[in-house]
């Protein structure tokens, strides 16, 4: 779902979209900001998340400026953003590192069939999963080109996960935009005791 639906469909060109869609980043990411408030961190813990959330509105609005080619693109790109503040806002409590080609949060690849490597690790000796975004769903999935990602998940928990799931970008094309959230649970005596979701976005070269 995009969160322009009917702006999109209203936009007279991509140009105006984009300043829109610029300006819709900032704008939200005060709501984020107004979270960060409301949860009275510890000093550097609420440094970490305010220059997370300032990076994801820089690099969000340089990726819509400068990569992004079409309206749904402009689309692919804001969402990605949302995800990204969001997550940035909640907190990073146990280690995890999704990476494209080496790449993580921000990536590029060719068409195909694209690798993703899933890193975690939990705290206290506790164990880590892969687990569906929403049920039913395995992955947030937004894209300009058809894509599906290969196969199921891999059930285990893992001391160190170490994972590779696959993205079939066969249908994808150069300048196409590919955004995805997975999600990781950290488990402890077979229970879910913390879950956190990292999004990416990949530009088709």
């Amino acid at each position: 779902m995009s969160a322009f639906d009917e702006s999109s469909e209203r936009a007279s060109s991509v140009e105006d979209y984009k300043v829109t869609c610029m300006r819709f980043i900032e704008d939200i990411s005060k709501d984020y900001l107004a979270w960060v408030d409301y949860y009275r961190l510890p000093k550097e813990e609420d440094k970490k998340r305010r220059d997370r959330i300032a990076a994801v509105i820089q690099k969000t609005n340089e990726w819509i400026a400068k990569v992004a080619q079409t309206i749904k693109g402009v689309d692919v790109v804001m969402n990605d953003g949302l995800q990204k503040m969001a997550e940035s806002t909640a907190g990073q409590p146990f280690q995890i590192g999704v990476f494209v080609n080496k790449q993580s949060g921000y990536t590029s690849s060719k068409p195909g069939i694209i690798d993703i490597n899933v890193k975690a690790a939990g705290r206290q000796g506790r164990r880590t999963k892969l687990i569906e975004h929403y049920r039913g769903q395995q992955f947030r999935v937004e894209s300009t080109a058809k894509v599906s990602i290969g196969g199921s998940l891999p059930q285990d928990e893992f001391d160190l996960m170490d994972a590779h799931v696959f993205l079939d970008a066969r249908a994808a094309r150069k300048r196409d935009l590919i955004s995805f959230t997975i999600s990781v649970a950290e488990m402890e005596n077979g229970v879910e005791t913390e879950k956190r979701g990292v999004s990416t976005i990949i530009h088709i070269v």
